[in-house]
């Protein structure tokens, strides 16, 4: 068990992402579909704590579990109620209060039970309830009833232990990695003995000869260059720091952390004298297993290096150092509410704890309260005097931090987290007009370059922030951070029908007078570049967007006006009127090309193939509506939309005087009445979903059209004949248009709600789209190919289109593909895997690890880093980074903007901007003759996206093993 110890204070309440958007497709078990099934065990595989229970435990929940939401405040259970029913968390936090009287209102929060944690097994005994639980905040449960938990339990007792607390869990004792250490030691030796023998040899230091060393700067340069999975070279630091800490390799002066500096390091092996070199027959089997050994240590490796670090006494951390424990602290789920700053100086105190031995006591219930415990690895179990263990916390959940709250005693450690909270208000300034705080600085703790004090925005009304940058503006700083991201995320807080009056107020009237002092007509000067500097960037920021907005136009109209009358007067105002004029005429020529609407074809999922343009608004669309008895009528309408408006156009069309819905069916008929006040409806439908309007009364009877069903046999045929790598551009080429149509703006609405904005994301809803199309194709393709050889064949085709879009930069698609040899339709057919050459298998495994969830994503998060742009990055878990951060925090503190919040999801906006920052180049790949017939297979590609379908064709090809 790992714990991250906060020997801190603090009372703040828990703030935790929903996993789950929208609702539950958990109904009652026997109205559940078999779409209803592949829905929840979607999510429930989400859910870390069930990643390891095997299929068939799995779809066993899911066909008897039942689903719970609870709003905040919810009492679930009391203590001494008899159960009836077993538990999993899913998301939110609940917490487990306990009384030693029977008085319920006397109970105590001992804990507090996060994702993936489960309570209620005294079903399986029918003792009463040790504890009563209440939800933290809306929380989403998993409830199975007490017979089909027990029958569970006789069936699947050793997977199930993991979840339960003693005497029906299991305490966990010792790694299960220790013997795979072991052997990685052994390969890794063997490889350097065979590839760099001179790497391990005698060596002089000081006039003191040591025995069979290696260098430490020299095993990071070996590790770096063996595989693509070793990131940097603090990754591989990380990688020989776990070999380090198992004792196969030692530092020869026993130093417990590994450095990557000209400090010498001995293979266990090496030990002792005379150790026998490793025969031609033990060198070929490491070489072997070398990929996998890497791959393996690629994993373990971060968690080590951050092992490393926190044992460190605060003051030898380096720079280095505090930012890694900085970068861990941000994905805490227990620290979400507290500021950056706060995180980064609690980088500092954090302490690392380890305890090995299970059954070991972190503190005793009555003792004096001086840590605050975050579990990073393993689980803990909570002990009540006379009720037992009354639940298991697992990583990521917190506690002790009640003990803090309520003790009057404070260790001396408490006064870490006390002086940083003093710390940072005493560095706090607010700003205040009539009693009430209007602007929350924080002054940064580094100087400018200038020497002069820096203050950074916390919070404030969205006209005082406006005025702060304004008057602190740097004129000759072309790139301004909290300027970009004000003019990012104004929207959210700050309409442009607010913003375009307020900054034509901070652009002074003409002031030519002959008796204005000097000092004053250089303020009045520096207030209008600021003002037309800020709306320039403004103006870039929102490019065809403010078309939108006539406003926005006359506003833009008004104020070049008024700087060409300046700019003959003012030579300081000169510089700038050229930019504004470039944005005024290029916004009248949009203005021209917006009198002639745009009509967009979207019928069927069918994309046309000329290359493609942003969707606007404003543009038009010819929708196809089905009605119950499968004609359809085409209506034509604007992009945005609402499903009322839909409906309304059907209606006139057809007509009717009927009072119609507006449904979304799903191949596998599942239906989804869509709300009157849904933005563009028409780009949130399901790859072969399709929208019907009709009376209430026929709901039941709509079918879904047998075009809905998708292809009847695979295509293998077509495109086996096309080489790899021009399949991976056209598809790189491709994403690349609609990832380049995909504006900013559009992950805000996405995330804060496009109904609140009344805009499309329709471009990043069809680039979304294509992710899933891609990761359905590769399961349609082999669930469609009847003959084993082939499926190999296709599984080898697949492993090579997704190394070439990696190596295209393109990891979209290649986590589409990955995915999709992932599902469950593939990854079961155990037949056609044994057949797959073991170098493809390598490949995938290394490809797989680059999806590892762990640690957020940090596989996946270190190779981005990596890379130089163009780049079309994984938009799944930035707009998941996105959600989290807005989930986690409150867009307004005190009727102020949180713009610590603003500035957090402009960071991750900006990982966007930074991907598209150079062109991609299309002569990347020389074309062959065949290049259009690749280009058009591609952007058609057709699948099957009803998973119990595919599921099925799976099945008649390898059916289940008895």
């Amino acid at each position: 068990m790992q714990l991250i110890v906060l020997q801190l204070y603090w009372s703040g309440s828990l703030t935790l992402h929903l996993i789950f958007n929208g609702g539950s497709s958990l109904h009652r078990p026997s109205e559940r579909s078999g779409e209803d099934v592949d829905i929840i065990l979607t999510r429930l595989r989400e859910v870390k704590a069930f990643q390891r229970f095997p299929p068939p435990l799995l779809l066993q929940i899911c066909a008897c579990a039942f689903y719970e939401c609870l709003e905040k405040g919810i009492t679930l259970f009391r203590q001494g109620d008899i159960g009836t029913s077993w538990y999993a968390v899913l998301s939110g936090s609940l917490d487990v209060k306990v009384s030693e009287t029977a008085n319920h209102q006397d109970a105590v929060t001992i804990c507090t039970l996060g994702i993936g944690t489960a309570f209620g097994e005294s079903i399986l005994d029918n003792t009463p309830r040790h504890a009563t639980i209440v939800s933290r905040e809306t929380s989403e449960l998993l409830r199975i009833e007490q017979r089909e938990f027990k029958s569970l339990w006789e069936k699947y007792r050793q997977s199930l232990a993991g979840l339960l607390a003693p005497p029906y869990g299991a305490m966990e004792s010792g790694s299960n990695n220790d013997k795979k250490l072991q052997r990685a030691g052994k390969v890794l030796r063997n490889a350097i003995l065979s590839r760099a023998p001179h790497m391990i040899r005698d060596r002089k230091y000081h006039l003191k000869t040591y025995r069979q060393c290696c260098v430490g700067t020299e095993l990071v340069d070996w590790l770096v260059l063996q595989s693509a999975c070793v990131l940097t070279r603090s990754h591989a630091v990380g990688m020989w720091q776990a070999l380090l800490e198992e004792g196969v390799l030692n530092h020869v002066d026993q130093e417990l952390g590994f450095q990557d500096k000209y400090l010498f390091y001995r293979f266990l092996d090496d030990e002792e004298e005379d150790t026998p070199l490793p025969s031609e027959e033990e060198k070929r089997e490491s070489e072997d297993e070398l990929p996998e050994t890497i791959l393996f240590l690629a994993q373990i490796g971060p968690d080590a290096l951050l092992r490393m670090i926190l044992r460190k006494s605060p003051g030898q951390r380096t720079g280095d150092d505090l930012e890694i424990i900085y970068d861990e602290l941000l994905h805490i789920k227990a620290l979400a509410h507290l500021s950056n700053t706060v995180k980064r100086e609690l980088a500092s105190v954090v302490i690392f704890e380890s305890h090995a031995k299970a059954g070991t006591v972190l503190f005793n219930q009555g003792e004096e309260g001086t840590s605050w415990y975050i579990i990073q690895k393993g689980s803990v179990n909570v002990v009540i005097y006379g009720k037992g263990v009354v639940c298991t916390l697992h990583e990521g959940d917190d506690f002790g931090k009640l003990a803090l709250v309520t003790d009057s005693p404070r260790a001396a450690s408490i006064e870490d987290f006390n002086r940083i909270l003093r710390d940072v208000e005493a560095n706090t300034v607010r700003l205040k007009e009539h009693e009430q705080a209007v602007l929350v600085l924080e002054k940064s703790p580094r100087a400018s370059t200038l020497g002069s004090i820096k203050y950074t925005v916390i919070s404030g009304t969205p006209e005082k922030i406006l005025e702060h940058f304004l008057e602190t503006m740097r004129m000759d700083i072309h790139h301004n951070p909290a300027v970009d991201d004000f003019v990012l995320m104004h929207c959210v807080f700050m309409p442009n029908s607010q913003l375009c009056p307020l900054l034509m107020a901070q652009y002074p009237s003409c002031l030519y007078s002959l008796s204005l002092s000097q000092e004053r007509l250089e303020y009045a000067l520096n207030s209008k570049r600021r003002a037309l500097i800020l709306t320039l960037r403004w103006a870039n920021a929102h490019t065809y967007l403010l078309q939108e907005e006539p406003a926005a136009i006359s506003f833009l109209e008004e104020l070049y006006g008024s700087l060409s009358n300046d700019s003959r007067m003012l030579r300081a105002l000169k510089d700038l009127a050229p930019d504004l004029e470039k944005i005024v005429k290029s916004q009248r020529f949009l203005h021209v090309i917006e009198q002639k609407t745009l009509i967009r074809q979207f019928s069927n999922g069918e994309e046309r193939l000329q290359k493609k343009q942003p969707i606007r608004n404003q543009d038009d669309i010819l929708l196809k509506v089905y009605c119950s008895d499968h004609t359809y009528t085409t209506i034509r309408i604007a992009v945005a939309s609402t499903g009322r408006e839909v409906i309304n156009s059907v209606a006139d069309k057809l007509g009717t005087t009927d009072e119609l819905v507006l449904v979304h069916l799903s191949s596998a008929g599942e239906k989804h009445i869509l709300r009157p006040n849904d933005v563009s409806v028409f780009s949130t439908l399901s790859i072969n979903g399709r929208l019907f309007a009709c009376p209430r009364d026929q709901l039941n009877s709509l079918t879904s059209l047998p075009d809905q069903e998708g292809p009847s046999a695979g295509s293998m045929s077509t495109f086996e004949l096309m080489s790899s790598k021009d399949l991976a551009y056209q598809m790189t080429m491709f994403d690349w248009e609609l990832f380049s149509c995909v504006h900013e703006h559009e992950l805000l609405y996405h995330t804060f709600g496009r109904q609140s904005f009344r805009r499309t994301t329709a471009n990043l809803d069809l680039f979304l789209r294509r992710f899933n199309q891609v990761q359905l194709w590769v399961v349609t393709e082999v669930c469609l190919c009847g003959q084993l050889s082939k499926r190999v064949q296709l599984l080898k085709k697949f492993i090579k289109i997704a190394a070439h879009c990696r190596e295209f930069k393109n990891l979209n698609s290649f986590f589409a593909i990955i995915m999709g040899m992932s599902n469950p339709a593939v990854s079961r057919l155990s037949q056609t895997w044994e057949k797959l050459p073991t170098k493809f298998k390598k490949f995938y495994a290394e490809f797989e690890s680059m999806m590892d969830p762990s640690r957020n994503h940090r596989s996946y998060r270190l190779t981005v880093t990596k890379l130089e742009p163009p780049i079309i990055p994984f938009m799944p878990l930035l707009l998941k980074d996105m959600t989290f951060t807005h989930e986690g925090n409150k867009t307004f503190i005190d009727s102020m903007v949180n713009f610590e919040k603003m500035r957090i999801i402009a960071n991750t906006i900006r990982q966007v901007r930074h991907c598209r920052s150079q062109a991609f180049n299309p002569d990347v790949c020389q074309p062959n003759k065949n290049q259009s017939e690749v280009r058009g297979y591609v952007r058609k590609l057709c699948v099957i996206d009803n998973q119990r379908a595919l599921t099925q064709l799976s099945y008649r090809l390898e059916p289940r093993r008895t």
